[in-house]
């Protein structure tokens, strides 16, 4: 983070979230503790407004005009807190140049991260008790250098912080717009504790450069009705539609909506345009004076809370440490576009189908009531099946395009590969001499100690003779035990440890004695058959 600014006393711009080359982001927790925890203000209940939304949609620019009504209602509860009435005469002059949060004309974006203005306003709240407020500004979303989870991370962190979050849309509630609300709060929902209440306090939907005004007024009234229509829920609407309207009715416990007019082609077209109130239509000003009130009046004050517990500024701080942590880690899953989502749903669903036909084909060669198939058979119909559940794969239309289709191409491959691994083994249990090499394997020692005992002892070597009759009985008693764990299913553990001294005893003992014999007797019919032909 970069070094802490001395901080002006009217206040300044101060970034207390930073974007960084990876697409993370961090707290500048020093600052943050150097503005939370002055001792005016820390044990003080806090108020915060946020503005979120699309990037060069105002924001900034809208951010500056409340911070100049703060301005003026902070100086005059200071000069009359016993009488006071709230700000008048608030907007300024009409040669003054608009100054405080960062902004500009243009296409390019502006904001980076999350910003807070360095002052913090003492007003008396609701209920006349005086609190903190804290104006926050955030990057716009879906700019070009922006990912999805930076855009939600953004919007959710300033969402999970703020008691008044304000949604700033241009000219109309689109219902993508419903989308991408759902995605971000959802995302913030999921990294704060569990709970039954809703999680975030109070939402209103700026719709900037409202073009209906035939239709509905502008202002909170206006606004309402455009609300109470977009968020309407009926059984003609889909299930997503009304799925998207129940969760955000269930993420706040209040939802305004307030219609602006455009503040004029001055506004819009002149580059030099340096926010005084002479290039702004007198419509949007007229507006403007109820807008501002209407958040941060004494009796509009929405007092930060969390789990239904008032938030100080010193409790504030905790939060945001807490909140950092778990979008820094990788407790969250990660958000995705509506087109990503759907692109893996259909690359997973190609996927399904075409592993589901690998396996249906393989269980016609190889399932559980087919006959023993050679390992090498087995392998080769593998194969030919692998490759045409792939055929399939790749003929089945799919979205993303073929460079996002691959890794799922990869994922079809491995998990027929596994599949595979699965029928080998099960193929291998069907091999008779494999079910029966244990028995097979311990009577063939015993018949050879039973031959080598009597042969020991006819030539007088009776401890060699009395070595193989004890060889005898051990075999004999291992085969007794296996069998017993075979047919009861009890102590498998000594059964496999039975089964793998009879794979030694086979592959180290039997299996060359075997071959040796094989290629003996194969030599010696060689020999005699060379001897014929002479």
């Amino acid at each position: 983070m970069p070094p802490i600014p001395e901080l002006l006393p009217e206040g300044q711009p101060v970034q207390i979230v930073a974007a960084t080359g990876d697409h993370s982001f961090e707290l500048n927790e020093e600052l943050l503790e150097k503005i939370l925890l002055d001792q005016k203000v820390c044990n003080k209940k806090i108020c915060i407004v946020s503005v979120a939304g699309a990037f060069r949609k105002g924001k900034s620019f809208l951010l500056d005009f409340l911070l100049r009504y703060l301005n003026t209602q902070h100086a005059h509860y200071q000069k009359t807190k016993d009488n006071f009435q709230g700000a008048v005469d608030w907007l300024g002059h009409d040669d003054e140049p608009l100054s405080g949060f960062s902004w500009r004309g243009g296409s390019e974006r502006e904001t980076t991260g999350i910003w807070i203005w360095s002052k913090l306003f003492l007003c008396p709240g609701p209920d006349g008790e005086e609190v903190v407020v804290m104006l926050m500004d955030t990057q716009g979303a879906f700019d070009t250098e922006s990912t999805v989870r930076d855009c939600a991370t953004v919007f959710a962190l300033s969402t999970m912080t703020s008691s008044v979050q304000v949604y700033n849309l241009s000219q109309n509630i689109q219902e993508d717009d419903l989308h991408h609300l759902q995605l971000f709060t959802e995302y913030g929902r999921l990294a704060m504790e569990s709970t039954e209440a809703k999680p975030f306090q109070s939402l209103m939907f700026l719709v900037r450069d409202w073009s209906y005004p035939y239709e509905y007024d502008y202002g909170e009234e206006g606004g309402k009705k455009v609300l109470d229509r977009k968020l309407k829920q009926s059984n003609n609407q889909h299930e997503e539609l009304q799925q998207v309207r129940r969760h955000i009715h269930a993420c706040f416990h209040k939802i305004a909506c307030f219609l602006m007019p455009h503040p004029g082609l001055a506004v819009a077209r002149n580059p030099k345009f340096d926010g005084r109130l002479a290039d702004i239509d007198a419509e949007f000003k007229k507006y403007l004076e109820m807008l501002a009130p209407s958040l941060l009046s004494p009796s509009s004050l929405l007092v930060k809370e969390i789990n239904g517990d008032k938030v100080t500024c010193r409790a504030l701080l905790e939060y945001f440490k807490a909140y950092m942590k778990i979008y820094q880690g990788n407790e969250l899953p990660e958000p995705k576009t509506m087109l990503r989502a759907t692109a893996e749903a259909n690359n997973l669903a190609a996927v399904a189908d075409a592993k589901e036909k690998y396996i249906k084909t393989m269980e016609q060669v190889c399932g559980g009531d087919k006959p023993y198939l050679s390992p090498e058979a087995l392998l080769k119909h593998h194969e030919t099946i692998k490759d045409a559940a792939m055929q399939l794969f790749t003929a089945t239309r799919k979205m993303g395009g073929t460079e996002f289709s691959e890794s799922y191409a990869d994922k079809l491959l491995s998990e027929m590969e596994e599949s595979f691994l699965q029928y080998e083994k099960h193929n291998e249990g069907k091999n008779l001499f494999n079910a029966a090499r244990t028995p097979i394997t311990l009577t063939t020692i015993m018949v050879a100690m039973y031959i080598c005992s009597g042969l020991f002892g006819i030539i007088g070597l009776y401890s060699w003779s009395n070595f193989a009759n004890l060889m005898l009985g051990v075999c004999l008693v291992l085969i007794i035990a296996w069998a017993y764990v075979r047919y009861t299913g009890y102590y498998r553990e000594y059964g496999t440890y039975i089964d793998k001294v009879a794979e030694i005893a086979w592959v180290y003992m039997i299996a060359p004695s075997y071959s040796y014999a094989t290629q003996t007797g194969h030599q010696a019919m060689a020999r005699q058959m060379n001897k014929k032909s002479k």
